[in-house]
């Protein structure tokens, strides 16, 4: 098997399962993010688009749909014993054979965290049902430790858009809406996942110098965004052909290129965040809570001002306000309307 070693990863030209018996240890991997074979003559899908093949790298080797549940089986469990505990993986599937990937999960100890739909426009042209236009991401983790979830790594909690929403909540509801690229006159790929994709999945799920791998490599996607993230990448690509068109360009990366194209979230935490009240924290609080209500201000307002004043988040002055009977919970609050 033929293995090209760069300062940031390791990428192999051969096939995923005897290549990560023979060259993954154990628990080796932080993030896996994969796309793999269609299993529906995926080498003929540009029958079914308007677009020219002539800039599409050959070699495209697929999985006959009478071995495809044995063949998830085989690469899944692998992915499970090369990925450390507290690992996650994102496994990309249309719906053709997503019950043989979803089958071959449960034979695993790997646990889902979501199940999440990316959506896209322009699905495959159809007159006689509906268009298809998503795919599955299917968000794993392996139990053993705490998983990597970088919750802020993009949006701040505090972040608002314009009509008030949290972005942060935003961006992580489980429909993603992101459009495929389109690469005219550029060698690529028979298909490839977004950079805004993957780069959301190596943001929220791995930390820089995190190790990311990617079973099926195709047209390196995951690598080129995990290098220009600054993590270390390696994965394996059984097309000679495919392989040795995107090595040069891997060759060619600078690690961190992307980091300048991140938007800076908006980062808001109190000097105090954390911190355990005391006694006179808490007489403190409902004085100036009683005060500040008795000057007339909205509750808005007064978790402000408090917030301001006691170094701690909107959160943590409402739930001490809470546990303190000053504010009262949403469920006493209409027992009491229901009585009166």
């Amino acid at each position: 098997m033929r293995s090209v070693t760069l300062p940031f990863g390791t990428f192999y030209n051969g096939d995923c399962i005897g290549g990560a018996q023979a060259h993954l240890p154990d628990n080796s991997v932080d993030l896996i993010i994969t796309d793999p074979p269609y299993g529906i003559e995926g080498d003929k899908l540009h029958r079914h688009y308007n677009r020219n093949e002539e800039y599409v790298v050959g070699g495209y080797v697929e999985i006959p749909a009478t071995e495809y549940g044995d063949f998830s089986i085989r690469w899944v469990k692998e992915a499970e014993r090369v990925l450390r505990p507290g690992g996650s993986m994102y496994i990309v599937s249309g719906y053709t054979n997503l019950y043989s990937i979803l089958h071959a999960l449960k034979q695993t100890q790997l646990q889902e965290v979501n199940h999440l739909i990316w959506r896209y426009s322009f699905g495959v042209f159809t007159r006689r049902k509906y268009v298809s236009s998503h795919y599955h991401i299917l968000y794993y983790e392996k139990p053993g430790r705490e998983r990597t979830f970088n919750l802020e790594s993009r949006y701040g909690l505090s972040e608002k858009s314009p009509d008030g929403r949290s972005q942060n909540n935003a961006d992580r509801e489980d429909v993603w809406i992101i459009n495929r690229e389109y690469k005219p006159g550029t060698v690529k790929n028979k298909n490839e996942l977004p950079v805004q994709i993957l780069t959301k999945m190596i943001q929220y799920s791995s930390h820089k110098g995190d190790r990311v791998c990617d079973f099926f490599l195709g047209g390196f996607s995951t690598a080129k965004v995990a290098i220009g993230l600054n993590r270390h990448a390696c994965g394996f690509e059984i097309s000679e052909q495919i392989f040795e068109t995107k090595i040069p360009e891997i060759e060619n990366l600078t690690p961190g290129y992307l980091l300048s194209s991140l938007r800076e979230p908006v980062l808001d935490n109190p000097e105090n965040s954390w911190k355990s009240w005391t006694a006179d924290e808490i007489r403190q609080l409902t004085a100036e809570y009683v005060r500040l209500s008795a000057e007339g201000m909205t509750k808005k307002q007064i978790l402000h001002e408090l917030g301001e004043t006691h170094g701690r988040g909107h959160w943590a002055i409402l739930k001490a306000l809470k546990k303190n009977g000053l504010i009262p919970e949403k469920n006493r609050t209409s027992k009491r309307t229901a009585s009166s």
